[in-house]
């Protein structure tokens, strides 16, 4: 039996890839309007898009205001630029899956989740 694929497409370049390969990004519906912030733990609830971890994917989505048609309405994209070190690369665990606690939820000195 052979192991399932799951495709993504960056909404930067418009390339098909695996979703390892990509961050994705959600919706801060807390501010109005909506603002676009990193979901490095990928399970921020709602409609997501997806990027290449390099700023030139970045760019390229800012530039085709890709995000206001990924999120189908107005969004504030500024929150993407805020945190610019989510770029470089999601930390991946074995199997190409993240560890990273989500920013929401609080952790103990040694980091981790109570």
């Amino acid at each position: 039996m052979t192991s399932r694929t799951v495709v993504r497409t960056c909404v930067g370049c418009r390339a098909e890839v695996d979703r390892t390969e990509l961050v994705r990004v959600a919706l801060d519906p807390s501010t109005e309007p909506p603002s676009v912030v990193w979901d490095r733990s990928r399970r921020r609830p709602g409609r997501g898009a997806w990027l290449h971890p390099g700023p030139e994917c970045l760019q390229l989505a800012l530039r085709r205001r890709a995000f206001h048609r990924a999120f189908r309405g107005p969004v504030d994209p500024d929150g993407l630029m805020a945190e610019p070190q989510a770029t470089h690369e999601a930390p991946q665990g074995p199997g190409g899956t993240e560890h990273a606690a989500p920013a929401d939820r609080p952790t103990d000195e040694g980091g981790s989740e109570i």
